[in-house]
């Protein structure tokens, strides 16, 4: 598993959207200056993230890029949903078939479990940690993955 760019960039630009406040929007300029981007690629993130509800544009002298509801009640799963695909998806066996059109072990696949498990894992880790928690307070971070290494235990 591999975080893309996309990922990572989209959820910088969330982070800078949620620790200016609800009521504050920042332009495109603005965020693309702060995380280093190009006014383009940031763009296009603000984009794809408006496109899935998480930020809303507003127009005008006062406006800009601003959260489409609070920090606190956008996980971030959602987050990541938006800006890419998940671990496994149904579409996993047909991408991995060899040479054949389907997957030989379409029955009997233990690989296939592993990868639906990691992922099961990986959206209830992510759904619980909110965007808020991520800009404002690691320490709660590692408290939930202290707790995840706990129960792994």
């Amino acid at each position: 598993m591999r975080i893309t760019a996309l990922e990572e960039y989209g959820l910088r630009c969330m982070i800078i959207l949620a620790r200016c406040g609800k009521d504050q929007a920042l332009t495109l300029p603005e965020i693309s200056e702060r995380e280093g981007l190009t006014v383009s690629y940031a763009g296009k993130l603000l984009m794809i993230l408006r496109q899935a509800d998480l930020v809303q544009a507003e127009r005008g002298r006062h406006g800009g890029y601003k959260l489409a509801k609070p920090a606190e009640s956008i996980s971030l799963k959602e987050i990541f949903k938006a800006l890419g695909e998940p671990v496994f998806n149904p579409a996993h066996c047909k991408r991995y078939s060899g040479e054949n059109e389907t997957c030989i072990h379409t029955k009997d696949c233990r690989v296939r479990d592993v990868w639906a498990t990691l992922s099961m894992f990986i959206d209830d880790y992510l759904q619980g940690i909110s965007l808020a928690d991520l800009a404002y307070g690691e320490i709660k971070i590692l408290k939930k993955l202290e707790a995840m290494k706990a129960l792994a235990t």
